[in-house]
């Protein structure tokens, strides 16, 4: 999830938020506390799990034209329908488990975006055995620091949806068979799978993210 377009309170500097608490964080978190408990929980920790590797890169495609916030709520319905995103049991999907999915209220129903899991299931599974595990991969495309700003402002996260980094990963995963994969989604993921550290300057989870 690249951080939501986010407006600060009055008196609070751009794009953080002061919570009841006194601190500052991110202002995209808002006062919802599904939102503030992902914010102050999981955005940002690095990942080396290939499971929640997949199960992210999976639900940011699912997010595309919707709200994270939508998709986290429905994201232990999207865990239950696949497997928990086991992606070798994904991979294994057919044209009936297609229909059982378009068939679940509680996940995002768009045949492409299934299509799209299923198929990138299988995508991983070649990946996994050609690098030794999506970890290694992933993370072969952490930026190097010349290509990150000296302060992440607010400014510079609404003025970069994408990054060098981004568009490789991006141009790389399409280039092996991967689908919904844009350099918009695939910065997102980057953003929460720890990757970057995105957490605005000031945000007081930001120095637990290194």
């Amino acid at each position: 999830m690249s951080a939501p377009d986010s407006s600060s309170p009055q008196g609070s500097p751009p794009g953080l938020n002061r919570t009841a608490d006194g601190r500052l964080c991110c202002a995209w978190a808002g006062d919802d506390p599904d939102y503030r408990r992902y914010h102050d929980e999981e955005w940002g920790v690095p990942v080396r799990d290939d499971i929640r590797l997949f199960e992210k890169i999976t639900l940011e495609g699912f997010q595309a034209g919707l709200s994270w916030l939508t998709i986290l709520r429905k994201r232990e319905n999207f865990r239950a329908a696949f497997d928990s995103f086991d992606f070798h049991k994904v991979a294994t999907y057919g044209a009936a488990d297609v229909d059982r999915l378009l068939a679940n209220a509680g996940i995002i129903r768009h045949r492409g975006k299934i299509e799209s899991a299923i198929n990138n299931a299988g995508r991983a599974i070649a990946l996994q055995q050609e690098t030794g595990s999506l970890a290694d991969y992933f993370w072969s495309f952490q930026p190097p620091a010349d290509e990150r700003p000296a302060v992440v402002t607010w400014a510079w996260i609404k003025a970069n949806p994408t990054t060098p980094a981004s568009k490789r990963l991006a141009k790389d995963l399409k280039k092996r068979g991967w689908t919904f994969v844009g350099p918009t989604t695939v910065y997102a993921f980057m953003q929460a799978m720890g990757l970057v550290n995105d957490h605005v300057e000031g945000c007081h989870i930001r120095p637990l993210r290194g």
